[in-house]
């Protein structure tokens, strides 16, 4: 069965190429698109796609209060941002409000597929830039020397590359092992660490020292 996608964005022409992007692409199929907030927190939950490209910067309600508001009437919905914003504020305000992934509109096609690949499977995708300034951010944190201890050296491993910004095939590719593999460690990792998200595991691993 195809991921099924759904794109919030006000420029047509993107959201046009975005459409066709992912339409062209095996595995996918986009089942919906909108201009604006208010259309698609209307249409969103009856269309019910697996994930959501979601712009910030909509006219009217803007992507993140989008995305709070879909998280709590339809909460099976993945919401991945796609926007040129990479500042802080709005990376963390879009995590915050359910997010699971933030990437940047020049990401190249392949690479915007596979993160909706890695949405959908339960992963939290960002671009790499984007993944170098929440972790700065996490280094500001105070220490937690046990967070990380009960770690094999490989989860570690596996955990250094999340925190790197790495995509889960990159990181199967780094490390020698297999796609389905770094799922493995990676639901381990969150089990261990008693988190849900890459964003917290990050942060975790980051305080370790």
């Amino acid at each position: 069965m195809p991921i099924t996608v759904s794109i919030v964005e006000d420029n047509d022409q993107l959201r046009g190429t975005l459409a066709r992007v992912i339409s062209r692409a095996e595995g996918f199929k986009c089942i919906s698109h909108y201009g604006n907030a208010e259309a698609a927190l209307e249409a969103l939950p009856k269309d019910n796609p697996e994930v959501v490209l979601m712009d910030i910067n909509l006219p009217g309600m803007n992507g993140v209060e989008c995305v709070r508001q879909l998280k709590q009437v339809a909460p099976q919905i993945q919401s991945l941002m796609l926007t040129v914003y990479e500042d802080t504020d709005n990376i963390f305000a879009a995590l915050a409000a359910g997010a699971s992934g933030y990437l940047l509109k020049r990401t190249k096609s392949a690479e915007l597929l596979e993160a909706i690949r890695e949405v959908h499977r339960g992963g939290s995708p960002m671009t790499t830039h984007i993944a170098r300034k929440v972790t700065q951010s996490f280094h500001k944190v105070g220490p937690s020397p046990q967070a990380t201890e009960n770690l094999s050296q490989r989860e570690q491993e596996v955990l250094d590359c999340l925190s790197n910004g790495f995509l889960y095939k990159e990181i199967a590719d780094k490390l020698g092992i297999s796609y389905e593999t770094v799922h493995t460690y990676i639901r381990r990792i969150y089990e261990k660490l008693q988190v849900r998200t890459r964003t917290e595991a990050v942060a975790k691993f980051l305080r370790r020292e």
